[in-house]
Parts: C-alpha cells; structure tokens; sequence
C-alpha cells in the first residue's frame, strides 16, 4: 500500500479522539467477540439444540429492540459521552457476573439467557449514543465514512481474533476464563474515553414528550426515503440473512466433526472476509456509491452462504465463510454510513435508534425463525435458504440500490449528446 492510499485509507486518524476511541474499542471488541463465542458454545454443548442457540441470540439482541427507541432518545437529550460511560461500565459488570457464574461451575442455561437480556438491554442505550458520538468525534464530515469504515474494520478485526483465542481459551481454560478476559478489555475503553478531549454539552432547549419525539423521528422517516428504504432493506437481511452465523456451531461439530476451536476458526474465517471489505469500503475516496457497492455485496453473501452449505471439505468450506462474511460486513457498514450521512443532526439520535430497531429488532427474531426452521430441516438446507433469500432481496431492492448509478449514467449520456450536437453546429 503506497503511502497517499494508505493516508487516504486511515485519514480518519487525523482526529486524536476518535484515535483513542478506536484504540479503546479495538480491544474491548475482541473481548465481545470472545464472550459471544464462549456463551454460544457453552448454550449449544449443554443442550444440543438448535431451537436453543436461537433463542440464546434472541435473549441477547431482542431487549436492544425493546428498548432502543427509548435509547434514541436518551441519547439526543443527554450528554452521549457520559452515557458511553454508563453502559461501557455496565456492560463489564455483566462480564464479570458472568465469568463468576460460570468459574463457579453451578450455573444454568436460564441463568446464562438472563445475563444475556441485561446485556441487551444495555446495548439498546449504547449504540444509539456511540455511533452518533463517533459522528462529533470527526472534524471534517467528509472523513465520516471513512471512520464508520475503520469502526467496521476494528470490529472484524476483534471478530477475526476474538473466536480465535476463545475457541483455545474454552478448550484449554474454560468459559469463566473466556468471560473475565472479556470483563478486563473493558478497561481499555473506559480509559480511552477518559482521555479524549471533550465539548461542553448543550442540552436542547425544549424536551418534548417521548411520545412526541417517537412520533417525530417516524414522521421524520417517512418523509427522508434515502434513509427509510435502506432500513427496510437492513430490517428483511437482518430477519431472513445475517442469522446464519446461529447455525455455525452445529457446522463445527456436526459437518466439520470439530470442537470449539474449530467453531473458533470458522468465525475467524468469517471475520477474515468481513475485515477485508473494512479495509476495502475505508479505502473508497469521497462520493463513491455506496448503494451499488451494497447491491454487489448483497449477491457475494447469498452466493457465498449457498457454496458453504453444503460444503464437507473444510479449507474450502473456510474460503466461502470468508466469502459470506465479506458480503455480511457491507449490510450494517454501508447502511449505518449511508444513514448518518443523510440524517439530520438534530435527528441522528433518534434515527440511529431507527437503525438499532431495523438491526436488533429483526435479527433475534430471525435468530428464532433460522432455529425454529433448522431443527426440522437441518442446518444445511436452512443456510441454503437463507443464501436464496440473499438473493432475492437483492433483486427486488436493486432499482433503489442502482438509482443514483443510473442516474449518473443518464446525466454523462445527455452531455455527451449536447457536446456532439455542439460538434455538428
């Protein structure tokens, strides 16, 4: 990498805050990552049910749904850097109480689920709050996507680590292990963000009720179709698509006759892919199409999940999941970047909210749907589909996705025609 692209590709770093934010999160990430792969892994080998490891996924992501509204609105009327405080603290108490539990070797599923609803409910009130807070963190706007690209990158990264060293953790340690390594990341963020360099927050002038202000952000959504059909894109993927990675312990020990290291690398393979399209969307220069590119990872994730579902040969079975999770990344990468760029600022908060709604409203009910399903016809055939539908929403959202491409297209092709015409005269 040249030195003006590898500048053009981390430009975003020119800003101290969002550097000590990036380097915080980075290892907290691979702390989640392995915690979400030890709870996972710990779920599926005491019950051996499918049906379970959905609703483990439900327990974890559905209470972000519930309460992610209200979330939103936390977040525009309150000071987000202390509310990253907040939950960043929460979220390690959850860890801990979690690696007790489990070094305690008394524990239950429901005890494990129960955590897992508090963490969701914590996380309903952090994104909203953090992704916008990356958004003030960025001096020149231009240098947005390229931010929102590297955040993506960080969390592949950890997601291309964390199942890694929790795959060996599990075998070798065990999963209280796993949770207290997750506990102790958390210190590097809240260190990071006791670093920055903060404004002093200006709280809005008016609070209006909170009926009043769910109502607005709708109206609000309703009348901004740029950002509305991209949710409503992101909410059927997140339903009917990205629950695949449910099905992915049963590929281990199942298709694959492996353990929790190689559940491990399979996660690993998938965060290969997804860290290689970070890198590839924080590389794009100002103004690229960003719907087209979704439009073209939108098929690469249906055609990569169809050649891994049936697949018994494991190095390839690794090359399709790297496939699969390259498509994958782009879905809530592209959508988020697309979303902050075109919303307002007074109602970024609430449509960030929106975002969380269409992501972690959808996706744990299509965790329960991919368990529900794939305990009758098994998890092959039920990741086949899922490639299917990949597909198909590709297709029906591709005019949306390919407007501004067109558009451009007939913009070059009238000029064209006036500068031949110009010829003529």
């Amino acid at each position: 990498m040249n030195t003006t692209k590898a500048k053009n590709t981390f430009r975003a770093f020119n800003n101290r805050n969002y550097v000590l934010f990036f380097s915080g999160q980075s290892i907290s990430q691979i702390g989640t990552w392995m915690q979400r792969t030890g709870v996972t892994w710990v779920v599926y080998t005491m019950t051996h049910s499918l049906f379970m490891l959905g609703l483990t996924a439900f327990a974890s992501q559905f209470p972000s749904f519930l309460f992610s509204l209200f979330g939103g609105i936390v977040s525009d009327r309150y000071n987000r850097y202390k509310i990253l405080l907040i939950t960043q603290t929460a979220s390690m108490v959850q860890a801990i109480l979690l690696a007790i539990l489990t070094l305690s070797n008394h524990y239950h599923v429901w005890q494990i689920l129960t955590l897992s609803v508090v963490l969701g409910v914590v996380n309903a009130f952090d994104m909203p709050a953090r992704q916008p807070l990356v958004h003030e963190m960025i001096n020149n706007k231009e240098d947005l996507p390229n931010a929102l690209a590297l955040n993506s990158s960080m969390n592949n990264l950890a997601r291309l680590v964390g199942p890694s060293l929790s795959g060996l953790v599990l075998v070798t340690l065990g999963a209280g292990i796993c949770f207290l390594l997750n506990a102790i990341s958390f210190v590097a963020v809240l260190i990071s963000l006791l670093l920055m360099t903060r404004p002093v927050h200006i709280p809005p002038a008016v609070k209006k009720k909170v009926v009043s202000e769910l109502s607005e952000g709708f109206a609000y959504l309703k009348r901004t179709p740029a950002i509305s059909m991209i949710l409503l894109m992101l909410s059927f993927v997140s339903l009917l698509v990205l629950p695949y990675d449910t099905l992915l312990p049963a590929f281990a020990e199942v298709t694959f006759r492996g353990n929790a290291a190689t559940f491990g690398y399979i996660n690993s393979a998938v965060g290969l892919g997804a860290i290689t399209c970070a890198f590839f969307l924080a590389s794009l220069k100002p103004g690229a199409d960003l719907k087209f590119i979704l439009l073209i990872n939108s098929v690469i994730l249906g055609v990569g999940l169809i050649l891994f579902s049936h697949m018994s040969y494991f190095p390839a079975a690794m090359a399709f999941a790297a496939l699969f999770g390259f498509g994958a990344m782009s879905q809530t990468t592209i959508c988020l970047t697309i979303v902050q760029v075109n919303a307002d600022a007074k109602m970024r908060g609430k449509v960030m909210s929106y975002v969380a709604m269409a992501f972690f409203g959808m996706l744990p009910l299509g965790c329960l749907l991919t368990g529900f399903i794939s305990q009758h016809i098994g998890a092959p055939d039920t990741l086949l589909f899922q490639g299917v539908i990949a597909l198909i929403i590709a297709m029906v959202f591709s005019n949306f996705l390919r407007k501004d491409r067109l558009g451009k297209k007939g913009i070059r092709e009238l000029e064209e025609a006036e500068n031949e015409a110009i010829k003529r005269i």
